[in-house]
């Protein structure tokens, strides 16, 4: 049974506890402490706590919407009828919404997501992938002896690199994409 609707107010302050979550993500910040989130946020930690239990919960919440939009890129690549181009459009996906959306590769690697519904995403998003990557194998595309977890990690790594130095992390993580492509095939 869905959990009841929450009273306005309690909606409003949900939202600005996530808004302040996002802003301290947007700018690279993916520690979210609850304390200086509810500061942000100009609620009591006890509201942050009442919506968001845990810093993992929060994480979560925050990460949903990439979460979603990373999901539909893979059933896209799953569909795309070339099997080389939708492992590409894949990668690239991800490594896109991974740069700008520090803390992601944390909800899909870790352990235990703290939401069933992050769960159930995070487990279809990596079954879809699977299948993206071994029709690409299949075809001799990318190399047999790659794994999905290889993949996943290379391209957690990406966001990390391209964050580190002056440069524009976006062009810095097109170029590692495509340097990543050129690894991966045969």
């Amino acid at each position: 049974m869905p959990p009841a609707p929450l009273r306005a107010d309690a909606a409003r302050n949900r939202e600005r506890v996530l808004a302040a979550a996002r802003a301290a993500v947007i700018a690279g910040d993916a520690s979210l402490p609850l304390n200086e989130i509810a500061r942000r946020a100009g609620v009591g930690v006890g509201t942050v706590y009442r919506h968001f239990p845990t810093r993992q919960a929060l994480l979560e919440a925050v990460t949903d919407e990439p979460l979603a939009l990373l999901l539909a890129e893979v059933r896209a690549a799953a569909a795309d009828p070339d099997p080389g181009g939708g492992f590409a459009r894949l990668v690239r996906a991800a490594g896109r919404i991974e740069i700008d959306n520090v803390g992601f590769a944390e909800v899909l690697t870790g352990d235990d997501p703290a939401a069933a519904a992050t769960a159930a995403k995070r487990a279809e998003l990596i079954a879809v992938a699977e299948r993206v990557l071994e029709r690409a194998r299949a075809a001799g595309v990318v190399r047999a002896d790659v794994t999905a977890g290889d993949v996943q990690r290379l391209v957690c790594g990406i966001g990390h690199a391209a964050r580190l130095g002056g440069a524009d992390p976006h062009e810095r993580a097109e170029l590692y994409t495509e340097l990543l492509l050129a690894g991966l095939r045969p």
